[in-house]
């Protein structure tokens, strides 16, 4: 059965009407979207702050089990033991975790909650930073670490590649891998 209804033709009044409803439509939909745009940010804001959190008490951990008398590694003693060490200079700016002196070597320590394969890079250029930024510290041996609660055994092999020191939490105590590590 064919359908006989017929179209009406346009009038002023009607296409006023229907740019008046697209309009409408239009204003609901951006209403719509800022309202997700402020859930979004309120979102990020409390991931966010979560991760900030989890970074803030893996390095507080880690810092801790370092300063309680577990300075003896890397096959050295250290004397002095900082964290959130920060420093600009001539456009090189570098922020380090964790970092323990002696009279000749520095050992820096890059503290994740949860390590992965993309932080090597990171900890691999902590090394040059500090070299510029802390030119007294140049002819020092200068030793990297990973630190994390959590190691996927391909990061663990990819760090002892690296000449990174692995550093981790196994239940109450840090365990340290620092067999295949390299001065830098």
């Amino acid at each position: 059965m064919m359908n006989t209804a017929t179209l009406q033709p346009a009038t002023p009044e009607t296409v006023w009407a229907m740019l008046q409803e697209n309009a409408r439509q239009m204003q609901e939909t951006d209403r719509r979207m800022q309202e997700t745009d402020r859930i979004m940010k309120e979102l990020q804001k409390q991931f966010g702050g979560m991760a900030k959190n989890q970074g803030d008490f893996a390095e507080e951990y880690f810092f801790n089990s370092f300063e309680k008398g577990r300075t003896n590694f890397f096959g050295e003693k250290f004397d002095i033991i900082k964290k959130k060490v920060t420093s600009v200079w001539q456009g090189v700016e570098d922020e380090y975790d964790i970092v323990l002196y002696n009279h000749a070597s520095v050992a820096i320590i890059e503290v994740k909650y949860k390590a992965h394969k993309n932080d090597i890079p990171d900890v691999l250029k902590k090394a040059e930073t500090f070299k510029i930024l802390y030119p007294y510290y140049k002819d020092f041996k200068i030793y990297l670490g990973l630190a994390s609660m959590s190691f996927f055994p391909e990061l663990e092999e990819e760090c002892i590649k690296e000449g990174i020191a692995v550093i981790k939490q196994v239940g109450d105590t840090v365990v340290i891998n620092d067999k295949h590590l390299k001065v830098f």
